[in-house]
């Protein structure tokens, strides 16, 4: 789930469509160096689990956790890598159901070792407002007590509402709120996708009174 507005994808929208500001090698190389700089803060991979925010975070988070596997040499040798990370769909928690109702519920998805006492990474691809954090932190308290949570973003945009700031960044984006990110990833958006991150400017609202204006 996008922290901020995200263009619509699909396998047939070229990353043309708009500004592509980080290619499918720009953002392996972010993830990359997130997954060292996880490993560098906790010492290792120990405990730790990681809790992908609906929609694209969750192949992010998994494809954090095949780098922390190959970084972590305990890791590689014990344990699946896959087998620490989660899905936290955080719907209910959010401020803004009353402005849309017919939001679709999600799944939530534990690693078998639950999150109690675990030092929990959140992923997500825009961090916007922070809001989307801040109904994931809801969550995670309604499911157990973790040691910590950690925040990993592909991603900050800026414009931030509440007081959160992300842990782990892959790219420092500075943007107005006239502009749209957009997040490609091709777990997501089909195998003919190239991962990119692509900004460009949101559609201006129709004020001519004359629909197709």
């Amino acid at each position: 789930m996008s922290s901020g507005a995200a263009v619509p994808t699909s396998p047939s929208t070229p990353p043309s469509d708009g500004t592509v500001v980080m290619t499918a090698a720009d953002i392996s190389r972010a993830l990359t160096r997130i997954a060292h700089e996880i490993v560098e803060r906790n010492k290792g991979v120990r405990d730790l689990v990681l809790l992908g925010i609906p929609t694209r975070g969750v192949p992010l988070a998994d494809r954090l956790a095949e780098r922390l596997a190959a970084i972590d040499g305990e890791t590689s040798a014990s344990a699946d890598a896959h087998g620490i990370v989660g899905e936290l769909d955080v719907t209910m928690y959010r401020d803004d159901l009353h402005r849309h109702p017919t939001r679709p519920i999600g799944a939530t998805r534990l690693p078998a070792s639950g999150i109690d006492g675990k030092v929990v990474v959140l992923v997500d691809d825009v961090l916007y407002s922070g809001r989307t954090i801040r109904a994931a932190l809801d969550a995670i308290s309604d499911l157990g007590r973790p040691r910590a949570v950690q925040l990993a973003a592909l991603v900050d945009r800026g414009h931030r509402e509440l007081p959160i700031r992300p842990d782990f960044v892959g790219k420092n984006l500075p943007t107005s709120t006239s502009e749209r990110v957009g997040v490609r990833l091709h777990e997501v958006d089909g195998a003919g996708t190239q991962d990119a991150v692509v900004i460009r400017s949101a559609p201006q609202p129709d004020v001519s009174g004359e629909a197709g204006a």
